[in-house]
């Protein structure tokens, strides 16, 4: 398998598993990803900006994500519980894998990649945020050791759960 940045050649098969995402959060009534959010232009913000990355199985894009070390506006105020660290860190955005590889463990080897993009960059916290009803990924990245630290509220005012993990390196 290979992890590597996208490019713009990736942008239909990206959209295609964002797609089938937000199909499913429709169908287990999750509001999430809906309302045309991620859209083509938030694709190629993520490419042009450096954040867009994929997993690709035989050259076959399975998983999609987008990873920032740029630190997110929305993460500043933290409300019902704090974050671990206060050191720089990663955030993770986006995080899809199409439905024909669902179960096989892709989202936590997307996790294990960007945890060796942190280290490569000597940054030692991963925050990402999720809707309360995906519970999917919340058992992810509980899984994956991530902890729970309280809510934080997007541009928009919904809110969502936040989570950190440090890496011991």
């Amino acid at each position: 398998m290979e992890f590597r940045k996208s490019t713009n050649s990736d942008i239909t098969a990206i959209l295609h598993i964002i797609g089938q995402a937000q199909t499913y959060f429709k169908e287990q009534g999750i509001d999430q990803w809906q309302n045309n959010y991620p859209n083509e232009e938030t694709i190629k913000k993520d490419i042009d900006a450096g954040y867009g990355y994929v997993l690709a199985k035989d050259h076959i894009i399975v998983a999609v994500v987008a990873v920032s070390f740029d630190g997110e506006k929305t993460y500043d105020t933290i409300y019902n519980g704090q974050w671990i660290s206060q050191s720089q860190y990663a955030v993770i955005h986006r995080l899809a894998v199409g439905s024909d590889y669902k179960g096989q463990g892709l989202s936590s080897v997307v996790i294990k990649n960007i945890e060796e993009m942190c280290q490569a960059r000597g940054v030692s916290s991963i925050r990402v945020d999720t809707h309360e009803d995906n519970k999917s990924m919340q058992k992810l990245l509980l899984k994956n050791g991530f902890q729970y630290c309280g809510i934080i509220y997007l541009r928009d005012k919904s809110a969502r759960l936040a989570f950190e993990k440090i890496l011991q390196f």
